[in-house]
């Protein structure tokens, strides 16, 4: 699983046109501004280096699903608008992803200076990995850097390809950086190493940890995830969120956890509400006694205190899905203690990565992002990394001889 491909700092990019694939789907606001700009950000140290280094930048980049038809809510432009005042000098918005108008655009590019194309899903031929698309988008530069990891997960033109035109095919350095964290954490982890998982589907994790379980040394689930475990073994979890077709999966999952030497930690207690709203009756229950019309929205106090405990000495933690809803205030606490405990294990040398997706949402919200080792953009990404599954947006990456 060693890094083994080239990455930026092996390429000269002065005077060359650079094609840069990022991951700029970000939500806007309603009078369409950029609302949290994290994932332009995370770019900009690879763009900066290709600007700096003399190089003409073609940014490509997704933005929501518009199916392959342009539309104009889709448009890339308010995040042009938002970079250039990021970079402090102006990045254009071309008209369209590919064409002769585009490569007009694209021509006249001078050095140190840097064009958005326009949405990539606005072409059908994207996520259809479509050759003439790929091959389209190739002529548009003289080399290829990958920086969105968030979408390596995915064999579409932009991301795969595209380099089976255009070598080499180069990681920029939030890529590199992703792997790296991801992958020294499964290769060679600091030990104890830990993992916390959560969210609402067991179903969404069983690969995670089938592939996780040989490399651990602990366990910590929490989530709505835990309730299909309960009730696969025999307990009330009253009107909690349960994967009913996933029971028996469940019950070998159990089984093969009273088989390991894993120290496996599941909620001891949780805070049940009488409807899912901020303003519900709320009150904590022991685990496997939630009664008839409650419903477990996050993990009780004496799981946070089991939880917490478990990670003080750990030596790496990964950490992907909240402990319960934590965009709701009174169901945040449980969540909170997991990041506070990755904060504090970070502070004493701890490796802490967060696996993307609420995780990190959770983490941002609670403006702790720069208290834990590495957080994750990818969030589908990252869990198939997780997940053991080699990544098609890698893959395609030009291997160091």
């Amino acid at each position: 699983m060693a890094f083994n491909k080239m990455t930026l700092d092996d390429i000269d990019v002065r005077g060359k046109r650079v094609l840069m694939r990022v991951d700029f789907n970000v939500p806007f606001t309603e009078d369409k501004k950029v609302a949290d700009d994290t994932r332009i950000r995370a770019a900009l140290p690879s763009i900066r280096k290709v600007l700096d280094g003399g190089g003409r930048l073609v940014l490509m980049s997704h933005l929501g699903r518009p199916k392959g038809e342009p539309k104009q809510e889709f448009s890339l432009l308010p995040v042009a608008h938002h970079l250039s005042e990021l970079l402090g000098q102006r990045v254009g918005l071309a008209p369209d992803t590919i064409g002769p108008e585009v490569m007009l655009y694209v021509e006249q590019l001078k050095e140190g200076s840097a064009i958005l194309l326009e949405n990539v899903r606005f072409h059908k031929g994207e996520t259809a990995n479509d050759k003439e698309f790929s091959a389209a988008l190739s002529r548009l530069g003289d080399v290829y850097v990958n920086d969105a990891f968030g979408t390596a997960h995915r064999a579409h033109a932009s991301t795969t390809g595209v380099t089976e035109f255009l070598q080499p095919a180069v990681a920029g350095y939030l890529m590199a950086e992703e792997l790296k964290y991801l992958g020294e954490a499964l290769e060679n982890p600091k030990r104890p190493f830990w993992a916390v998982l959560g969210g609402a589907k067991i179903s969404g994790k069983l690969d995670v940890i089938e592939n996780l379980l040989p490399k651990l040394d602990g366990l910590i689930l929490g989530g709505a995830m835990t309730f299909t475990l309960d009730k696969a073994d025999g307990k009330a979890v009253g009107n909690s969120l349960v994967e009913e077709d996933r029971i028996e999966m469940a019950k070998a999952l159990l089984k093969r956890f009273s088989s390991t030497k894993i120290d496996v930690r599941l909620p001891m207690d949780y805070i049940v509400a009488d409807k899912f709203e901020e303003t519900a009756n709320t009150k904590i229950v022991d685990a496997g006694k939630i009664e008839e019309g409650w419903s477990g929205l996050d993990i009780g106090p004496a799981s946070c205190k089991f939880f917490t405990e478990a990670l003080q000495n750990a030596g790496t933690v990964v950490w992907n899905g909240p402990m319960g809803v934590f965009e709701m205030a009174p169901f945040s606490e449980g969540t909170r203690a997991v990041a506070t405990a990755l904060a504090e294990a970070t502070s004493k040398g701890a490796i802490t990565v967060v696996g993307g997706g609420d995780s990190a949402s959770a983490l941002h919200q609670m403006d702790m992002d720069d208290q834990v080792s590495h957080v994750s953009t990818g969030g589908g990404a990252a869990l198939e990394f997780l997940e053991g599954k080699v990544l098609p947006g890698v893959a395609a990456l030009t291997n160091r001889n």
